[in-house]
C-alpha cells in the first residue's frame, strides 16, 4: 500500500491511463528587430484565444460543477491579462532577440520557479496555475495539438504528475473512475475541481513510489483516506469492491430520505438549509431535501464579469431563486468581496492581512451606489418568494444601522417609482467577528435574526489562518472558547425572540449536531451533499439527549475532550427507525 493524500472521497478500481507531459522543443533562433512587431502580434493573438478557449471551458462546466468551481479559471484569464507576465515576454524578446515561444517559455519558466521556491503551499498551487496557461499559449504558438484522453477505452484512472484545471476540464466523469496525481495538495484548484465532478483523488505520491505507475496496471485509490494499492491481489480488489457497493447503497438509501421533514425522535424541528452560489446549484439542493436557502453568496454574481451586474441583472437571478424555492425561505447575503475573494474590475489596495481588512460590509458602506443597488435588486425580488436579506462581517451596531439607513433609501426609491416590494422583508447579520457575539444581545435588538459564520469565527477567535500549513492544526472548530462563543450567541438571540441560525462549515459536521440540538438553533445551513446525511442523524437523535450533554460539552477543558465525547454520544444514537420520522 502506497500513502497519498486523500482530496476527493470515493474508491476507484481499474487500468490506470498514464497521462503524458509535454517536453516541449523549442528552436534557439534569433529573430531581427524588424520582426519584433510580428512577434508581439504572435503572442497577442495566442492570448486571445487562450481567452477564448478558457471562456468557452468556463461555458460547458458551469452546468457540471457549478459557478463556484468555475471561478478558477478567472484567475487563468487574469495571469493573461497581467501587464507583468506580458512585459517580462515583451522584455525577453527585446533584450535577447528571441522568438515568442521560447520568450513565453522563459516567462513561465520564470515565475513558476519564483513561486516554487516559497515555503506556502498555497503559492505553489499558483505556480501550477501559471504553468497551465503558459503552456496554453505556447501550444497556439507552436500549433501543438491538445493532449487528448482516451475515449474508445473501457474507464480507467487517470495518472499525471500534476493535472492542471484546464485538463479537469476535458475529463468526462463516466470515462475516469478515479485521479493520482505525483504531486499537489488537497486544496489545489484540481482537488476542488475533483469533489465538484464527484471523481476520487489521492495526491502527493511521487515520493513513495519506488518505480514509475505504468499505462494498464490494475490499480486501487481510496480518495477518503489517501491510500493506493498497485496490482492488488483478488481478496484486495473483492475487498474494495464490497467497500464501493455499500458506500453506493448508502448514498442510495440517504436519497430515499430527502422528502422527509427534518424532525428528531422527541419533535424538534430543525430546518436544514442550502448554501449556494447561482441558481444552477439550487436543483442539487432540493433534489438532496433542502430547506430552502440559508446563504446565497451573491459575490459570484459579481465575480463571473469584467464589469459589476446591474440591477436588472441581479434582480432576475434572485426573483428566479425564489420563485423556484416556492415558498421557502432565501436568505441572500450581500456583497462579501475582500479577503481571497477578489474582483479583477474593481481595484482593491493589496493588504498584509486581506481577512482583516477592507472586505464585506466596510466596502458595501464605502460605496453606497454599488450597495443601494443591489439592495433595490433584492427588495424587488422580495416579493416573489420568503426573502431574507443577510449583512456579513457586522461587528458593530453602527453598522447595521448604516446599511439599514441605506436599505431604508431603497425601498423609498422603490416606492417612488411604483415598484413592488415586500415591505416587511426580514433582515438579519451574520455572527462571525468575536466582537459581534460579545455584543450580540445588542445586535439582536437591531435585527430579525443571526445566521453564525463559523468558518471565519474560527479564524478570527483563534487567529489561526486555516489556509496555513504551519498553524493549521491549531483551527479547531469545537475548541472550549468557540463552545462558549457559540453559547453566548445563541442565548442573546434567544432572550431577544429572533431566529438563529448556522452557515458555516460546523453547520454540516454530524458530530456538531447534539450542540445545535441543545442549543436549540433553528436552522443549519450547508453544502447540498452534507444535508442527507445531517437529516439522517437527525431523525434518530433526541434533543432531550443532547440537552443532556451540553453541560458536561461546556466543562471540557480541550478541544479533543469535546470531540470524545461527541463521537462517544454519536455512537449512543441507535440507526433504526430512522425514516419513520416524516
Amino acid at each position: 500500500m502506497i500513502q497519498g493524500i486523500g482530496a476527493s472521497a470515493g474508491i476507484a478500481i481499474g487500468k490506470s491511463f498514464v497521462l503524458p507531459s509535454w517536453e516541449w522543443e523549442l528552436p534557439e533562433q534569433r529573430v531581427d528587430v524588424a520582426d519584433f512587431a510580428r512577434e508581439f502580434e504572435r503572442v497577442y493573438e495566442g492570448i486571445r484565444t487562450s481567452k477564448h478557449e478558457i471562456e468557452l471551458m468556463k461555458d460547458e462546466l458551469r452546468d457540471v460543477v457549478g459557478s463556484e468551481e468555475t471561478h478558477i479559471f478567472d484567475a487563468h484569464i487574469a495571469i493573461l491579462d497581467d501587464p507583468v507576465f506580458m512585459n517580462e515576454i515583451q522584455g525577453i524578446i527585446q533584450r535577447q532577440y528571441k522568438a515568442a515561444e521560447v520568450a513565453v517559455k522563459e516567462a513561465i519558466d520564470h515565475f513558476v520557479t519564483m513561486f516554487d521556491l516559497l515555503d506556502d503551499d498555497y503559492m505553489k498551487e499558483r505556480a501550477l496555475d501559471i504553468k497551465d496557461v503558459g503552456n496554453r499559449l505556447l501550444k497556439h504558438l507552436l500549433g501543438a495539438p491538445e493532449i487528448t484522453l482516451p475515449s474508445d477505452t473501457l474507464p480507467f484512472i487517470l495518472i499525471a504528475k500534476e493535472l492542471s484545471p484546464s485538463q479537469l476540464a476535458h475529463i468526462n466523469p463516466q470515462n475516469v473512475l478515479g485521479i493520482v496525481t505525483l504531486v499537489g495538495s488537497a486544496t489545489s484548484h484540481s482537488a476542488i475541481m475533483a469533489r465538484a465532478l464527484g471523481i476520487p483523488l489521492v495526491v502527493g505520491v511521487e515520493a513513495k513510489l519506488e518505480e514509475p505507475i505504468q499505462t494498464g496496471q490494475t490499480i486501487i485509490i481510496d480518495g477518503s483516506d489517501g491510500s493506493l494499492y498497485l496490482d492488488p491481489g483478488q481478496h484486495l480488489i473483492a475487498r474494495y469492491a464490497d467497500l464501493q457497493k455499500v458506500q453506493t447503497e448508502a448514498l442510495h438509501q440517504l436519497h430515499s430520505i430527502a422528502g422527509h421533514r427534518p424532525v428528531t425522535p422527541d419533535g424538534k424541528m430543525l430546518e436544514l438549509a442550502a448554501n449556494i452560489s447561482s441558481y444552477k446549484e439550487l436543483e442539487v439542493a432540493l433534489s438532496s431535501g433542502a430547506h430552502g436557502v440559508g446563504l446565497f453568496r451573491t459575490e459570484f454574481l459579481y465575480m463571473d464579469r469584467n464589469r459589476f451586474p446591474r440591477e436588472e441583472e441581479q434582480f432576475e437571478v434572485y426573483r428566479s431563486v425564489a420563485e423556484r424555492l416556492e415558498g421557502e425561505p432565501l436568505i441572500i447575503r450581500t456583497l462579501d468581496i475582500g479577503g481571497d475573494k477578489q474582483l479583477d474590475y474593481f481595484n482593491l489596495a493589496e493588504e498584509d492581512n486581506p481577512f482583516l481588512g477592507y472586505r464585506a460590509i466596510r466596502i458595501s458602506l464605502d460605496h453606497k451606489e454599488l450597495f443601494k443597488t443591489q439592495l433595490r435588486a433584492i427588495l424587488r425580488a422580495s416579493r416573489f418568494g420568503q426573502v431574507k436579506l443577510m449583512y456579513p462581517l457586522i461587528s458593530s451596531v453602527e453598522e447595521v444601522r448604516a446599511a439599514n439607513a441605506i436599505l431604508a433609501e431603497a425601498k423609498l426609491e422603490l416606492e417612488q417609482e411604483g415598484l413592488e416590494f415586500d415591505p416587511e422583508m426580514k433582515v438579519g447579520i451574520m455572527i462571525e467577528v468575536p466582537a459581534a457575539v460579545m455584543i450580540a444581545d445588542l445586535l439582536a435588538q437591531e435585527v430579525d435574526f443571526f445566521s453564525i459564520g463559523t468558518n471565519d469565527l474560527v479564524q478570527f477567535t483563534l487567529a489561526v489562518d486555516r489556509m496555513n500549513e504551519e498553524i493549521s492544526h491549531l483551527y479547531e472548530p469545537l475548541h472550549p472558547a468557540i463552545l462558549r462563543m457559540l453559547t453566548l450567541t445563541v442565548d442573546a438571540a434567544k432572550r431577544n425572540g429572533i431566529k438563529i441560525g448556522v452557515c458555516g462549515e460546523l453547520a454540516g459536521d454530524l458530530n456538531a449536531l447534539p450542540i445545535w440540538l441543545a442549543l436549540d438553533v433553528d436552522e443549519l445551513s450547508m453544502s447540498s451533499h452534507s444535508i442527507l446525511q445531517v437529516k439522517e442523524r437527525l431523525l434518530c437523535t433526541k434533543q432531550e439527549d443532547s440537552r443532556a450533554l451540553l453541560p458536561k460539552l461546556l466543562e471540557c477543558r480541550t478541544s479533543s475532550d469535546i470531540y470524545n465525547l461527541l463521537r462517544q454520544f454519536a455512537d449512543s444514537v441507535p440507526t433504526d427507525g430512522k425514516a419513520t420520522a416524516q
